[in-house]
């Protein structure tokens, strides 16, 4: 680590150091000739001529005042003068090299800080950290960008729930108006617009919840508390509780898992991201197809996969999907495309707990990897 900070801060150091010889080398020259003046010059002459012509002092009582405290305290005077000149000198090219450093830095931070993709140029001799402000400034882009996209995504996602909820709306008013004004309909043709009605409002239920969504993940902060998981109980319990939701769609889970299976983590957080992606495997399988849940361990990591017959999705859109209100093109033209958080919830939780979420689709089958260490620390 050392070697490497070195190593980079090097062109710096050698700057410094060529700064340092050549104040070195300039007090040296200014003292020679200082000593040359003063020492075996005239140097006692242009000290009786000063206090004569600007202190108005007598030839006599200039030599005599010379001779009392210059000549004899020449070796101090000459080690003082030394010390002022090169502390002078140091001075001056100090300040010149740490206003060159600063105006450099401070002129990348400004470019770091404009909106523009234009790369930050630096002296040859800060080329490290020139490298590293436009690392930060690409990190600072690319966040934006997808902030942005999000941002766009979610106000996609409204206008276009928002338009929808006109749709179930306006059928159950309708339904339920016909209802209200028509007596003398057959029982039959009663529980059918009923049964519309309910649909519709269920519907409508849905959107609702939508929105809530939305809002509850821009608000919350997820964080997590870990204790010992039966992991194999609670993927069994998951498969239960969605078991209905499965066959409306003519789907069925099957669970292939060690019955000691355990982990350490977040029971919660963890059934959260289960559910999630079970239920998108379900809304985006085949009708009358297995759901494959397989669970293993190892010493440091366990790894669960959900894996569906569907559609397949298209590579470059297989890491969009775990980005926040993004929803393949085709959940947008049916009732059972969410708010596009499912997946986002469920990386953001497994990253919490050291873990890392995948997916994979091929040949009309998607996979979906969920690591996790054994030994899972909060961050």
């Amino acid at each position: 680590m050392k070697n490497r900070i070195h190593s980079e801060y090097f062109p710096i150091k050698k700057k410094l150091y060529k700064a340092l010889l050549k104040l070195i080398a300039a007090a040296v020259l200014i003292v020679c000739a200082l000593y040359r003046q003063f020492w075996k010059g005239r140097g006692g002459n242009a000290v009786v001529s000063f206090l004569r012509s600007f202190l108005g002092m007598s030839d006599d009582r200039a030599h005599l005042l010379y001779s009392l405290y210059f000549r004899n305290y020449k070796e101090f005077i000459w080690i003082a003068a030394i010390v002022v000149v090169f502390l002078l000198i140091m001075e001056f090219s100090l300040n010149w090299f740490f206003r060159w450093y600063f105006t450099a830095v401070n002129r990348g931070i400004d470019a770091l800080l404009a909106e523009n993709d234009a790369a930050i140029c630096l002296p040859p001799e800060l080329k490290i950290i020139e490298q590293k402000l436009n690392t930060v400034k690409q990190t600072l882009r690319s966040r934006k960008q997808s902030e942005q996209l999000a941002e766009q995504r979610k106000n996609d996602l409204v206008a276009y729930l928002a338009h929808d909820l006109k749709t179930p709306l306006t059928s159950v008013i309708g339904y339920l108006s016909l209802l209200d004004s028509e007596t003398g309909l057959a029982p039959a043709q009663q529980t059918h617009y009923i049964h519309i009605a309910l649909d519709k409002a269920f519907r409508l239920e849905k959107m609702i919840g939508e929105f809530f969504e939305i809002t509850r993940y821009n608000l919350q902060q997820i964080h997590i508390a870990k204790e010992p998981i039966d992991l194999y109980y609670m993927l069994v319990q998951l498969c239960d509780e969605l078991s209905p939701l499965l066959s409306a769609h003519g789907n069925a889970s099957r669970l292939e898992a060690d019955e000691n299976l355990t982990i350490n983590g977040d029971p919660d957080k963890l059934a959260r991201v289960f559910n999630n992606v079970l239920k998108n495997a379900a809304t985006y399988s085949y009708p009358d197809t297995e759901i494959v849940i397989t669970a293993a361990g190892t010493a440091d990591t366990v790894t669960i996969a959900f894996a569906n017959r569907g559609p397949t999705i298209p590579g470059e859109k297989l890491n969009d999907i775990f980005e926040k209100f993004y929803r393949l093109d085709e959940a947008r033209q049916t009732d059972t495309g969410g708010a596009g958080l499912g997946l986002a919830i469920a990386r953001e939780i497994v990253t919490l707990h050291g873990g890392t979420i995948s997916a994979e689709s091929a040949g009309e089958q998607t996979v979906f990897r969920i690591v996790l260490p054994q030994q899972a620390d909060a961050k």
